[in-house]
C-alpha cells in the first residue's frame, strides 16, 4: 500500500491511516491510494477505520492542485466527490477516528462515514470553502444537507462556521467525543460492535437509506464538472 495511507488489518478490521504531510492534504495520489486501500478492505470483508495523525485528520484538498488550473481542480474535486460517494455506499461499515482538525474535505470525510469519533481539545471541524474564496460545490452541498442538522447546515456551508468537537457532535459531523488517548481503542470497540451486524443486511439497508443522497451525488458530480470546467 502507498505510504500516503498505511493499511493495517487485524481481526477483520482494516485501519487506514492518512499520512500526507502535516495537514494530510487530499491529493490525487492520496485518493488513488485511498481507493486501493478500500479495494483491499472489500476483498478482506473488513470493517474500515479511517484515521490520521495526532491533531489532524485532514486539512482538505491539496491547494497546490486546486490552484494549478481549472482542469486540475475539476479532476481533484470529481475524484474526491466520487470517493465520498464510494464511502457512503461501502458494503461494510466505515468508522472515522478523527484525531484533531478536520477542515473542508477533511470534514466531508466525516460526513461520508457510518460512525464518527472525535477527540477532546481545541480542534476545528469546519467547511471553510467560502472563507477561502471557494464557492461550495454541488456535491458538498448535497452531502452536508443530508448529514448535518438543518440549522447547522446553513451555518456550516454559508457561514463557514468553525465547530469545536462538542459542537461538531451537535451539528452532525461527529457521533461522540473521547479523550485523545482513548481514540484508538474506542474506534476499535465500535468496529468490533459493527462486525456483529449481518453485512448483507447492512449493505442493502444502507443503500436503501441513502438512495436519494447517492442519486443526488451522481447528478451533483456532473453539475460540478460543468460548473467548474
Amino acid at each position: 500500500m502507498s505510504e500516503l495511507i498505511t493499511y493495517h488489518a487485524e481481526d477483520g478490521i482494516a485501519t487506514l491511516t492518512l499520512d500526507n504531510g502535516k495537514v494530510n492534504a487530499i491529493s490525487p495520489e492520496l485518493i488513488i491510494a485511498f481507493n486501493a486501500a478500500l479495494d483491499r478492505a472489500v476483498q478482506e470483508r473488513a470493517v474500515v477505520i479511517i484515521t490520521g495523525q495526532p491533531g489532524i485528520l485532514s486539512g482538505g484538498y491539496d491547494l497546490k492542485v486546486m490552484t494549478s488550473g481549472p482542469k486540475e481542480a475539476v479532476g481533484l474535486v470529481t475524484a474526491g466527490s466520487t470517493l465520498a460517494r464510494r464511502l457512503l455506499s461501502h458494503p461494510f461499515p466505515v468508522v472515522v477516528a478523527c484525531p484533531g482538525n478536520a477542515v473542508a474535505k477533511g470534514a466531508f470525510l466525516l460526513l461520508s462515514a457510518d460512525y464518527r469519533i472525535g477527540v477532546e481539545g481545541p480542534y476545528k471541524i469546519c467547511l471553510n470553502e467560502v472563507q477561502i474564496g471557494m464557492t461550495m460545490h454541488y456535491a458538498g452541498i448535497a452531502l452536508a444537507r443530508d448529514r448535518l442538522g438543518r440549522a447547522a447546515f446553513q451555518r456550516a456551508v454559508n457561514n463557514a462556521e468553525v465547530f469545536d468537537p462538542q459542537g461538531a457532535v451537535q451539528a452532525g459531523f461527529l457521533d461522540r467525543v473521547v479523550p485523545a488517548e482513548q481514540l484508538q481503542e474506542t474506534a476499535l470497540a465500535a468496529a468490533r460492535e459493527l462486525k456483529k451486524l449481518n453485512m448483507l443486511a447492512h449493505k442493502n439497508t444502507k443503500l436503501k437509506v441513502r438512495k436519494a443522497l447517492l442519486d443526488e451525488l451522481d447528478d451533483a458530480i456532473i453539475r460540478d464538472q460543468e460548473y467548474m470546467g
